[in-house]
């Protein structure tokens, strides 16, 4: 990789982190290290947000049912359990709906908003969706459906026609939907809910800076000491424990296996287990999750073999199809292979009339802009810049494939750039060091572990672990009198043979701690290396 290094502004290492986030005053530096929600208190004020409470409000005194219809990821699954759980307090006749994403894909869907019609609802709330339904927003008034959608989609240039929209960019659709209770419902419940919003966050790859700072920081607090029987049980069967869960247990192990079901079965699962007062049912759910993300991942690996073989390197960016594919993990797919190549990459699960598409791209290059310009060979389009869904009829999938790939793309760089925070030399590498630097956890988008580079460091005690995937080493600097520095670099076991003796290498790495029967050793967790 190429490394860019931030332009060094201060000889302290903490000062330079801070100004590298963009972090100057002591008023940004308390708000960072200390972050409270309400100090955010004017981005939490969303336009038309009192008018949807109004609705509410009335609906829950005419005995109206509500159908709070979700989304099947992370954040439409919070979201969800907090509006439900939320209106549940309230003594509202409440009903959640998850859409199924084979079968109706992302969104809101005619078949969801006929279920709400037959089942008498005249209020549909929707939360992590339907800022870009139009056609949707029309059907569900012609079935005198009044419409609520609360979403953090980037909008189309047309809004859906609904009875009111309260949507904001500036966090997830699970804080959208906080937002839109907080004032009904009692404070400790407001409190509790602040769980759900920071598992949102991180697994929504919202910016872990300002609001979004908070809402995890103060998530966090309460999730370490939860009492909800469904995360409960989750956290138990994923191997956590209360007290040590942070942005990275609930980004890779909480995240994916209330993701899988909506991948592979069906989401209103991961919902029932947050919603759950139940212990036994909970065990039994969260278990399911866990099995199912098992298969989640062995189906993930298979076709992004597959998807290997049939990427043309010349092409700026990536678009694979197969019948093969399920549209649950093509999302997977394709940031695997963003990351891995380093271009934009679409993954496509072609149907037998419909096919669904998800793309991830990379940093300076907007997909969902790109995908809107096809918009006429489309069903539909949503997401963010760096991500989008789709869907269009199978027999346009390699129209749409070779129209992308002649699009004229700009790529930032041709080789993949690692930022790095600061050049360091080896003696200042210390414990206290790595306990500096666990303040600015809780870590993810803006707000990344810092990566460091040091220079000129020697090699010695190579070896390979993980059947030769990963690599192990050791680094010795003159300069540092404490001694060598344990290293370790996954999936890089194959540059075993290229290591000499006494090697002289540059490094980017994380510093941590590793902790092996009560000690704690310092650790370079290895970003990339270039040898001497």
């Amino acid at each position: 990789m190429k490394w860019k290094v931030a332009p060094k502004k201060s000889d302290d290492l903490v000062e330079q982190l801070l100004l590298n986030r963009g972090i100057k005053t002591e008023k940004q530096k308390e708000q960072f290290f200390n972050p409270k929600i309400p100090d955010y208190e004017n981005e939490l004020k969303i336009p038309d947000i009192k008018k949807a409470q109004k609705r509410i409000s009335t609906a829950i005194k005419k005995g109206e049912l509500i159908i709070i219809y979700g989304d099947f990821d992370a954040d439409g699954i919070c979201a969800s359990a907090i509006l439900y759980k939320g209106l549940v307090s309230l003594g509202a006749k409440v009903l959640p709906y998850i859409p199924h994403r084979e079968k109706e894909g992302y969104g809101l869907s005619k078949v969801g908003l006929e279920y709400a019609k037959g089942k008498d609802a005249s209020l549909v709330i929707t939360v992590d969706n339907g800022i870009v339904a139009i056609e949707q927003a029309k059907f569900a008034k012609s079935l005198g459906l009044d419409l609520i959608i609360t979403d953090h989609h980037i909008p189309s240039e047309e809004r859906p026609d609904a009875y009111t929209i309260v949507h904001s960019t500036k966090m997830c659709g699970a804080a959208v939907a906080w937002c839109l209770i907080k004032p009904l419902i009692k404070k400790e419940l407001t409190r509790e809910f602040l769980q759900f919003v920071a598992i949102a966050e991180v697994c929504d790859l919202m910016p872990i800076l300002g609001l979004g700072r908070a809402f995890v920081f103060e998530g966090l607090q309460i999730l370490n000491r939860t009492k909800n029987p469904g995360l409960l049980a989750l956290i138990k069967e994923s191997g956590l424990l209360l007290g040590e869960i942070g942005s990275y247990e609930v980004g890779f192990i909480i995240g994916p296996r209330l993701n899988a079901m909506g991948r592979l079965e069906h989401a209103i699962d991961s919902l029932r287990l947050l919603c759950t007062k139940d212990s036994a049912k909970a065990k039994k759910l969260a278990k399911l999750l866990c099995d199912t993300n098992i298969a989640r991942q062995k189906m993930t690996m298979d076709a992004l073999e597959q998807a290997k073989l049939l990427i043309n390197e010349q092409n700026k960016i990536h678009v694979l199809a197969s019948k093969e594919w399920s549209a649950g993990i093509i999302g997977l797919v394709a940031g695997r292979l963003a990351d891995e190549f380093y271009r934009p990459a679409i993954a496509i699960s072609q149907g037998v009339e419909v096919s669904k598409g998800s793309a991830r791209s990379i940093d300076g290059i907007n997909i969902v802009e790109i995908i809107r310009q096809y918009s006429d060979i489309l069903i539909d389009v949503g997401g963010h810049p760096g991500a989008a869904g789709f869907s269009l009829l199978s027999r346009h999938v390699e129209v749409f494939q070779k129209k992308l790939e002649k699009h004229n793309i700009v790529l930032p760089e041709e080789e993949k750039v690692l930022m790095i925070d600061a050049e360091v030399n080896a003696k200042q590498l210390t414990k206290n060091l790595v306990y500096e630097l666990s303040k600015f956890e809780p870590f993810g988008i803006d707000n990344k572990k810092p990566i460091f580079a040091t220079k000129n460091m020697q090699v010695s005690d190579t070896r390979t672990v993980g059947n030769g995937k990963h690599l192990k080493f050791k680094v010795i600097d003159p300069e540092r009198s404490e001694g060598p520095i344990d290293a370790i670099a996954f999936g890089m076991g194959q540059l075993v043979n290229q290591f000499k003796s006494d090697q002289i290498i540059d490094l980017a790495y994380n510093l941590e701690l590793d902790t092996y029967n009560g000690n704690d050793k310092l650790q370079l967790k290895v970003k990339d290396i270039k040898l001497g």
